[in-house]
């Protein structure tokens, strides 16, 4: 199978569908900022532990068919701690634990994941297959099941190196299941990266999320994420 061209059918779909939520009249957007901050420490030859701290600005929200409603609110912020284990030359499973804190309330989400990452002559290609379950006071609890495929290009020459730019493309679908209630949502994600040393790097992207395709109308969701990776392959 040429995966090039698989990801360019992909990008095309998804381009086509976004166009679409655009033009309806009664499709809803937000838009802002998603910075982010990920520490990666490997605790055995097989096992890492990756920490996270992410935080949500609102910049922008309305309907597409009305002037833009220019705002700058913090939504919430979330810190995560996700454990993985390699099983293979190409795979591994991880599990962890994460907490939003959304003004005064708080949620709490378990983490169940399986990747596999292949690498090919010019590109990595990554599956991950994972479930999440979300728990708080004031919601119904929810379920997600989701599917991401990504992949990541080097921009100089056919691998990634210190003081070089990359690629990255992913592809996400998440199923949403809450209380009676079912939605489905899919992420597409490029991402200009670059990387200072093997164990530091930092990622520009562009965001775009259409979901409510059960519903009554369309939202889509455009946020600008910045994200900081530091790893220590320094066995504590």
């Amino acid at each position: 199978m040429n995966f090039k061209i698989l990801y360019k059918v992909k990008i095309i779909a998804i381009l086509i569908i976004l166009q679409y939520s655009v033009a309806l009249s009664q499709a809803t957007y937000k838009s802002g900022l998603i910075p982010g901050i990920n520490f990666n420490q490997a605790l055995s030859s097989n096992w890492k532990i990756n920490l996270k701290w992410e935080s949500r600005l609102v910049i922008s929200e309305g309907n597409w068919s009305g002037k833009p409603n220019l705002c700058f609110n913090y939504a919430f912020s979330e810190i995560s701690a996700v454990v993985s284990k390699k099983s293979g030359l190409n795979n591994s499973f991880a599990g962890g634990y994460l907490i939003r804190v959304e003004g005064d309330k708080t949620a709490y989400t378990a983490i169940q994941q399986y990747t596999i990452v292949k690498r090919y002559d010019t590109f990595r290609l990554g599956h991950r297959f994972s479930a999440d379950q979300t728990f708080s006071d004031y919601e119904y609890t929810e379920i997600r099941l989701r599917y991401r495929l990504a992949a990541d290009f080097a921009l100089n020459g056919d691998t990634v190196d210190p003081e070089e730019f990359y690629l990255k493309i992913s592809h996400e679908y998440l199923n949403n299941f809450q209380g009676n209630s079912y939605d489905l949502e899919i992420r597409f994600v490029p991402t200009l990266g670059y990387e200072f040393t093997d164990n530091n790097k930092i990622e520009l992207g562009l965001e775009y999320r259409v979901n409510s395709f059960i519903q009554d109308h369309l939202n889509t969701d455009v946020w600008v994420t910045i994200n900081w990776y530091y790893a220590r392959s320094h066995i504590l």
